[in-house]
């Protein structure tokens, strides 16, 4: 999310908009957003609804990281459709910022 942050100027050239989903409480996220300076949304997905929707949680993560989701990206048009997807397999992973800039501007 840090990483983001600081590509966020990059992003939002492409027309791109960065929200953030974590199955964090809100006070977790609050707490982690002024530490770090996070200034686009964290959504909060205390219960993992969503995460559970999209299929998107680790379940081979170790016990310790039970439940948390894959790191990835949506792209999602203006239009409400799923125009790109970015996941790795591995729980410490993530996508270079420029994956992710060069599938929004595909995305236009």
């Amino acid at each position: 999310m840090v990483q983001l942050q600081e590509h966020l100027k990059e992003i939002e050239a492409t027309g791109g908009q960065i929200v953030a989903l974590s199955y964090d409480s809100t006070a977790i996220l609050k707490r982690f957003a002024a530490k770090s300076a996070i200034t686009y949304p964290l959504l909060s997905d205390a219960a993992s609804k969503t995460i559970d929707a999209f299929d998107i949680r680790n379940k081979e993560a170790p016990e310790r990281w039970s439940g948390i989701p894959y790191p990835g990206t949506f792209v999602v048009g203006t239009d409400g459709v799923i125009r790109s997807k970015l996941f790795l397999d591995g729980y410490k992973e993530r996508h270079a910022v420029e994956a992710l800039v060069e599938a929004l501007k595909k995305a236009k």
